[in-house]
């Protein structure tokens, strides 16, 4: 059944495929834009990732005339000023994004700075606080996770403050996400692993929490059953071009469906234990998830129940007996992890990461209960709750 309201927005031109890169001297110009600057870490540069761009672009009437590299694994103010530096030193008129997470980030809030003018990024933080559209931006994601190609969030920390500024608007949102699997060949099996689940959540909880609409559904149950197809056969072989392209088309599905329906306490937590204990995202969203589910099964079981057709496929979800479906999806997704563990040492545990101390659970529990995710978690959790699911996590 159909919510009584709920909306559902998504702006972003998604140019997929073999040749995705060939396309983006075009896209540029028909947005009127032809001095393009390159945001991206050294990781993507000394991968060699940026050279088919640039191939695309020798012929073009689009050129590219700078090359930001400096960007950190947690973006900063300051990395922000200085890229929104060259973009004006070069007079570009558009952004090209080449990276995971943190690079996005980066091109997304210097995008503000260009676009509106100045060097305080902190008039702009929190949600809706831009006034009008920005600069054309194009997400080019070098990992199949975070989805950020179709978001309208940024993160960017004060590092002065020691505190990580969220920006929400819909002017964020990238003009187009190019998916390409040349763009994720080279990385390495524990990231490629740990990505992986981190979209892996993303669609796990937009479909299982409270402002799931039709929809996001959709989105989120196709990405689901792409990853659960094809991360195993990217592990076995990482130069598998159509299973590298089926994940990186699952991390921007799972994007669009959080985007609209929002995600719960498995992100609450993970937010909070990066915080106190500087663990990645995905690692994060690994170590939690069949836990949060477990806890959430008293109040949504059948729709856990419903993802053990994408997880699993039809022959094992049709042999499940209804009442037993819920439990199956879960003990799937610990499957899963275990397999991922044996292949890549990606750890389950808290205890496996070898970074976090039982002193610091009360601290990842409080931080949890104050993070915004919460809200839409399918059932309520108190600190004693979320301290329960730390301990079997543990």
């Amino acid at each position: 059944m159909a919510k009584p309201y709920y909306e559902f927005f998504c702006p972003v031109k998604v140019i997929a495929g073999n040749a995705a890169l060939e396309h983006i001297p075009f896209e540029l110009a028909t947005l009127g834009a032809k001095r393009a600057l390159i945001i991206t870490d050294k990781g993507v540069h000394a991968n060699g990732l940026l050279t088919p761009i640039e191939t695309a672009f020798a012929e073009a009437d689009a050129e590219i005339v700078a090359t930001f590299t400096d960007v950190p694994p947690d973006s900063s103010l300051t990395t922000v000023r200085n890229a929104a530096k060259l973009y004006r030193e070069h007079q570009c008129d558009a952004i090209l994004a080449i990276g995971g997470g943190s690079v996005i980030d980066t091109a997304k809030a210097t995008n503000i700075l260009v676009s509106e003018g100045g060097d305080d990024l902190l008039k702009y933080s929190g949600a809706h606080n831009l006034p009008k559209p920005l600069k054309p931006l194009f997400v080019i994601p070098t990992t199949s996770g975070t989805g950020s190609e179709t978001t309208m969030i940024a993160v960017v920390s004060d590092t002065e403050k020691n505190v990580k500024l969220p920006f929400t608007s819909y002017y964020l949102m990238p003009n187009a996400a190019i998916l390409d699997p040349r763009m994720t060949q080279t990385l390495p099996p524990h990231l490629t692993a740990m990505t992986a689940m981190d979209a892996m959540t993303h669609a796990v909880e937009a479909y299982t929490c409270l402002a799931a609409n039709p929809i996001s559904d959709a989105y989120a149950t196709a990405a689901i059953k792409k990853i659960s197809e094809n991360l195993f056969k990217v592990l076995a072989n990482p130069k598998d071009a159509e299973g590298r392209l089926e994940l990186a088309q699952a991390s921007t599905m799972a994007g669009i469906a959080f985007s609209n329906s929002m995600v719960g306490a498995v992100h609450s937590l993970g937010h909070a234990l990066g915080a106190v204990a500087h663990l990645p995202h995905g690692l994060c969203m690994n170590l939690f998830m069949p836990y949060v589910l477990d806890y959430n099964k008293s109040v949504n079981g059948a729709k856990i129940a419903d993802l053990l057709l994408p997880l699993a496929g039809a022959d094992i979800y049709a042999q499940t007996p209804a009442d037993k479906r819920a439990d199956k999806a879960i003990a799937y997704i610990r499957q899963m992890r275990d397999q991922i563990y044996e292949q890549t040492k990606l750890p389950r545990t808290l205890q496996e990461t070898g970074k976090v101390t039982r002193e610091q659970l009360v601290e990842v529990a409080k931080k949890a209960l104050d993070d915004g995710s919460i809200i839409f978690n399918p059932k309520e959790a108190n600190l004693k709750d979320l301290l329960g699911i730390l301990e079997k996590a543990w």
